[in-house]
């Protein structure tokens, strides 16, 4: 066994030391999590509504937690993926909650203030307005890949919005798992907040609960899964899937910096990101400077190529088995594949490491051309006309997220309204995610609702309409026995 191994099954066993056993009650029968969720749901009932100050401490708390384990959390991460460079994690994983926390709390109090509404003119001096209250208990569902943004921006988007919540977090990455149910353990209370492991069959049964509110992030496939079990206690839901994201390169732009912009967000985490790049739609005059800028950007940020320790592992041997299958299927077919390793390559490569390649010619029967690549693997398409890439890309699912690099407006505007996603970046890549006002969530197959900024805090609060009739009003003149006012004021409502 390798130094690295000995140390991150010592990382491992350490941080499995360190779980109590108030932060996950390891059962995995849908009994004891529906005991689990009605012990939530009576304290809830029995506290209401918690207060600002009360949710500010509760984000204060979690903030503080995470930033004082940050070294903790890098190293869990490197056990479970085999390996992963710290800045990865904090920066990627980490910092996320940070600062989405931060956000959270700066504009809590006035998320939390009632909306004055209209009120029409036939129903005035009465006054309308809508307050925001909690739902009462959410389920969170959380994958591997972010392990830690991905469980703790919605759950502290939940506490926000004041619920109480049970988060089940992937069992590919265990290390992490047990550090974050350590963690929020010792904050909250599990009647605040639970976490529950746990294999599929947990996973299944979790998503069957009738929580007040499901968030879902993982796979297409499985979140189809989870919306027919939601759809039986009809939960309402927040589904973050994913998806082939598009870039479009506009013929102008500086093809070298999109080429280190793309070869960045696809190589990031071994390409392991919902919103990585997919796939790139480059004009036809300047596909080959791409590719060689690509391949020169992937060797300048990962010279040791799959030994390199910027590098990220895969998640499993049978995630890194997925991506080379991909490429065989792709050469099967036709198309011709550039691998960007070290020369001469490593003879130690990093665990499950898969090396970066471009693919050229390839057609819509390629595997890697169907399913979400969630790995970095790179088809480059050439197109001939803008129109030609817009249609590429409506011709296919909504995807999560979708990228252009441009010059001008007046493309950049064309590809935005001619185009539907979930979120876009313009000249760059992923960077929509890191902004705490805007919304972030998927369309169509890409998924349903939104949990970041102030349209997560609505998604897991009720919107209740509140109307306060006057003492003095004009009701008496239009209910029965009906007279010539009553006549008049129909008349009026339906001009």
């Amino acid at each position: 066994m390798t130094a690295q191994g000995e140390a991150s099954d010592q990382i491992s066993d350490q941080i499995s030391n360190q779980a109590s056993d108030g932060a996950s009650d390891g059962a995995s029968g849908a009994g004891s999590l529906a005991a689990l969720l009605a012990r939530q749901r009576s304290a809830f009932l029995a506290d209401g509504p918690p207060p600002l100050e009360r949710r500010r401490a509760a984000l204060r708390a979690l903030k503080a937690a995470l930033v004082a384990r940050r070294r903790q959390f890098e190293a869990a991460a490197r056990a479970d993926f085999g390996h992963r460079p710290a800045q990865i994690t904090a920066i990627m994983d980490l910092a996320p909650v940070v600062q989405a926390i931060k956000y959270q709390h700066r504009h809590l109090r006035r998320w939390m203030r009632p909306e004055r509404r209209r009120v029409a003119l036939t129903f005035q001096p009465g006054r309308a307005h809508v307050i925001r209250q909690p739902l009462g208990v959410v389920g969170i569902l959380s994958p591997w890949n972010y392990p830690v943004s991905l469980a703790l921006v919605p759950l502290a988007t939940a506490l926000a919005a004041g619920n109480r919540a049970m988060v089940k977090p992937s069992e590919l990455t265990p290390a992490t798992t047990e550090l974050l149910a350590a963690m929020l353990g010792e904050i909250f209370p599990q009647e605040q907040v639970a976490v529950v492991t746990g294999g599929a069959d947990v996973g299944a049964a979790f998503s069957a609960l009738p929580f007040d509110h499901l968030v879902f992030t993982g796979s297409t496939a499985v979140g189809r899964k989870v919306m027919r079990a939601a759809a039986d206690t009809l939960v309402p839901l927040t589904l973050e899937l994913g998806g082939k994201s598009p870039v479009i390169v506009e013929p102008g732009h500086p093809v070298e910096r999109a080429a280190a912009d793309i070869a960045f967000g696809k190589t990031a985490n071994a390409g392991q990101t919902c919103i990585a790049p997919d796939y790139v739609l480059v004009h036809a005059a300047d596909l080959d400077r791409f590719v060689a800028a690509y391949v020169a950007a992937v060797r300048h940020y990962h010279p040791g190529g799959t030994a390199d320790p910027a590098y990220t592992s895969m998640i499993t041997a049978r995630h890194a088995e997925r991506q080379r299958a991909l490429l065989d299927d792709a050469r099967e077919k036709g198309a011709r594949v550039i691998e960007i390793e070290a020369e001469p390559p490593p003879q130690q490569p990093l665990p499950n490491a898969v090396a970066p390649a471009v693919l050229l010619d390839v057609t819509d029967e390629m595997t890697v051309m169907q399913e979400e690549i969630f790995g970095p693997l790179l088809p480059v398409l050439a197109y001939r006309s803008l129109d030609e890439a817009i249609a590429f890309v409506n011709a296919r699912p909504r995807p999560l997220a979708l990228y252009f690099f441009g010059v001008g407006r007046a493309n950049r505007d064309k590809v935005l309204a001619g185009t539907t996603s979930g979120n876009v970046t313009v000249n760059d890549v992923l960077l929509h995610y890191a902004q705490d006002d805007l919304p972030f969530g998927g369309v169509g197959q890409s998924g349903m609702g939104a949990y970041h900024g102030v349209e997560g805090f609505r998604a897991l609060s009720h919107a209740k309409g509140v109307f306060e009739q006057a003492r003095w009003n004009t009701g008496g003149l239009i209910r029965p026995p009906f007279g010539r006012i009553a006549s008049w004021i129909a008349a009026y409502l339906m001009r």
